[in-house]
């Protein structure tokens, strides 16, 4: 895995938390950039979707991501704090946001639809 994920939880309120640790030796950060690591937006939406995927449960893929907000770089090593709610109206989809302390590093909406897994009485 390119990430540690430090803790993971499901809260009274059904929200759903992580604590997640990007090292600098992730491949993420080999082109974003030299002498400058960055991790990109990409890698951001996927720590959401793992995490949200490893409490939910089932076979999810994405079907859309909006409302994606990048508002601070996220360097080497940085405690991130992933925080995802199910919408009330869409229990297919979750808001998210990623914290480092109390300052936001990106947000969103994010909806999932079950993956059809094809078997082999399918195929026939």
């Amino acid at each position: 895995m390119w990430y540690r994920l430090n803790k993971i939880e499901r809260c009274d309120d059904n929200k759903i938390r992580a604590d997640i640790q990007v090292p600098p030796s992730s491949p993420w950060f080999d082109g974003h950039f030299p002498g400058e690591p960055v991790l990109p937006g990409l890698a951001q939406l996927g720590m959401v979707f793992d995490v949200i995927k490893k409490v939910a449960g089932g076979n999810l893929k994405i079907a859309s991501v909006s409302r994606v907000r990048f508002k601070r770089i996220v360097r080497p090593d940085d405690l991130l704090k992933v925080i995802a709610a199910p919408l009330k109206r869409d229990v297919k989809a979750y808001t998210f946001q990623i914290l480092i302390q109390d300052e936001q590093v990106s947000s969103g909406v994010i909806r999932f639809e079950k993956e059809e897994r094809e078997g082999f009485a399918q195929k026939m």
